[in-house]
């Protein structure tokens, strides 16, 4: 399957008729929101979305899929939003663009040699730039939701401005099909990064009000993990969800109840997808992800909600990486999320969570 141009899709009988921003010459901005330019055009906003094009590759293949795909998600991500004619979410009876003000603040200004020459520096250069992203959108007193690819640009670089600007605990509701939790990042086994392999140990060690008593951990399954990485977890008071749980007893229903975790005893909640864990649930081939997919995936109704539940419930910040490459229905899915998870601000807002 052959993603298809900018040209191709802005040809469809959708577009007619409507004015799009355009970030890029192929890059409209997400629901054809209006678009940020500067750190002045962020007041009075509720929630911003920023891009972070970075992939730990080595070689030109990350997950034994071309970089060039991974990095093109925030892209596409932009490309598909563009088909919705507007914020109604019929499914919730509520426009979220009624109640709430979004903008897109385009992409993080990360240097190509980041993506191409893995160095800790480049990479150290790279997280700062979504930081810099992040932090503009703190600064205004809105949420920003990061449309990354790989750690530390689409998960640290969240976590870090977060924790800085908590004076109490944070908690995170993660959804992925690993743990992130190795003791060195394996692409440079620097100290400094949190890279794929890494960065939610580097959270955890690196920011103390990041408590895992607080940590809402979901979906990770299989034979994937040496035990002292997860019993480590347990004994620090993680609350975590396998699969198999979610498939055997506890349902979406009471996952979702679950997330309370989160918010116990908690100043911010940061919220991360890593879509990974999908698996080969979703609404296309798991295959797409290379090497990363695994059975027992989540479907695409149960990440899209989890994220009205945690809209519902607010949120300081989010985050995606590990986005499936390559299919306009997968695109759509991280649309769909983002949208849900504003609507259940809206509807908090509204006083109908």
């Amino acid at each position: 399957m052959k993603y298809p141009s900018w040209e191709e899709i802005r040809s469809s009988w959708r577009f007619k008729g409507r004015d799009i921003p355009m970030l890029l010459p192929d890059m409209p901005s997400f629901m054809s929101l209006p678009i940020a330019r500067t750190r002045d055009d962020l007041k009075g906003v509720d929630a911003v979305i920023i891009g972070a094009p970075y992939v730990a590759n080595a070689g030109g293949l990350y997950a034994g899929v071309p970089a060039t795909d991974w990095l093109a998600a925030t892209k596409r991500v932009r490309q598909q939003s563009a088909r919705y004619p507007s914020g109604y979410v019929q499914d919730l009876d509520v426009d979220v663009f009624e109640h709430l003000n979004v903008v897109d603040f385009g992409e993080a200004e990360i240097p190509e040699e980041s993506n191409y020459n893995p160095t800790a520096q480049n990479i150290l250069r790279a997280q700062a730039a979504v930081e810099d992203k992040v932090n503009a959108a703190l600064d205004a007193g809105a949420i920003p939701i990061v449309i990354g690819q790989n750690s530390p640009c689409g998960s640290y670089a969240i976590a870090k401005p977060i924790a800085e600007r908590t004076g109490g605990n944070v908690g995170m509701i993660s959804l992925d099909t690993h743990w992130d939790s190795v003791a060195l990042d394996r692409l440079t086994q620097d100290p400094r990064i949190a890279g794929s392999s890494s960065w939610k140990a580097k959270t955890y060690e690196f920011h103390k009000n990041f408590t895992v008593k607080n940590l809402v951990e979901i979906g990770e399954r299989g034979m994937l993990e040496r035990r002292a990485i997860v019993d480590g977890y347990r004994a620090r008071g993680i609350h975590f969800y396998p699969m198999w749980r979610i498939r055997s007893d506890l349902g979406i229903e009471g996952l979702c109840r679950e997330l309370r975790h989160a918010y116990e005893g908690t100043d911010a909640v940061y919220v991360h997808y890593d879509m990974d864990v999908m698996g080969g649930a979703g609404p296309a081939p798991g295959d797409i992800l290379g090497e990363l997919a695994e059975p027992i995936g989540m479907t695409d109704y149960e990440v899209i909600r989890i994220a009205l539940e945690t809209g519902k419930r607010g949120f300081t910040g989010a985050s995606f990486i590990c986005i499936p490459p390559g299919s306009a229905v997968v695109y759509r899915t991280i649309v769909y999320i983002i949208m849900f998870m504003l609507a259940g601000l809206a509807l908090k807002k509204l006083g109908r969570a």
